[in-house]
């Protein structure tokens, strides 16, 4: 009984010093701090949205002004909330005296997210790395598997790529580490387009050529400054032979991409129908025979 008593000043120090730690540790989420905190996640979810509408905003009118400051606006969001982060750390610890919590959390955390948030982990990762080594950029246009559109975002966790049809596609940062991506324009505002055209093998194909040219290259949405190139080929389409001719010109934004089809096909087919042109046959053109 009076060892157990000659215990007993020892253990109530013990539990002071946890209590006393325990207190220490609740000092870090005072209500003020919590406060300021969510004031500080708030104001840099604000300021991001903000500047994105700026951004989009100062970029109408200017085409390449427009593609220059969707970049900006990728490492400035990212910029924003490594800023927010910092901040947050700060307010609940002083980097001086705090010096090896701060070493031991920032362990603590890399080894808890690398565990519990490994795939998320990689995706920022990757995320930095595509924001540096650039194997596409903001504006492009990009094919990732069954996936192609414009590059609208390339955020810490994800890309976002805006389909053709209006869609919005959210595909995570690391799988671009692994699996092959392709950008039409690399960061160039214009981009080439290739339409094809199939017309019979019998048919006047040095007509059909001049006028697949001309209405490339009196497009309103043609670029100029680079060459517009007319291939062809003979081919087996389904059950038909036919003549293949190809036209590759570069469209002067790539937001007009489809416009720029649409304009070329619909002119070549309404000359194709002045002239009697003629699309492919099923079965052996009389050339052939």
């Amino acid at each position: 009984m009076l060892h157990l008593l000659h215990h007993i000043p020892l253990v109530a120090q013990a539990d002071a010093e946890t209590v006393a730690e325990l207190a220490q540790k609740a000092d870090l989420f005072e209500f003020e701090k919590i406060i300021w905190a969510l004031a500080i996640i708030g104001a840099a979810v604000v300021a991001s949205r903000v500047l994105q509408a700026t951004l989009e905003k100062m970029g109408e009118g200017n085409a390449k002004r427009r593609l220059m400051l969707k970049k900006v606006a990728s490492f400035s969001r990212v910029a924003i909330f490594a800023i927010a982060l910092y901040m947050l750390v700060m307010t609940f610890f002083d980097a001086e005296e705090d010096k090896t919590a701060l070493l031991g959390l920032g362990g603590t955390l890399a080894v808890t997210i690398g565990f519990a948030l490994k795939d998320t982990a990689s995706s920022v990762m990757a995320g930095i790395l595509i924001l540096v080594d650039q194997p596409f950029q903001v504006g492009d246009r990009v094919t990732f598997g069954d996936t192609y559109g414009e590059v609208t975002e390339i955020g810490l966790r994800s890309v976002r790529i805006q389909t053709l049809d209006d869609s919005e596609v959210s595909i995570p940062n690391n799988k671009f580490l692994t699996e092959a991506v392709t950008s039409g324009n690399s960061g160039a505002l214009d981009m080439m387009i290739v339409i094809k055209f199939y017309i019979s093998m019998d048919e006047d194909f040095d007509l059909a050529r001049r006028i697949i040219y001309e209405a490339c290259v009196t497009s309103k949405y043609v670029y100029l400054n680079k060459p517009v190139t007319i291939t062809m080929k003979d081919d087996v389409t389904g059950m038909a032979f036919s003549t293949i001719i190809q036209c590759k010109a570069y469209v002067i934004d790539v937001r007009y991409e489809k416009a720029f089809e649409t304009d070329v096909t619909a002119r070549v087919k309404r000359a194709f129908r002045e002239h009697g042109i003629e699309y492919p046959r099923v079965g052996i053109s009389t050339a052939a025979a």
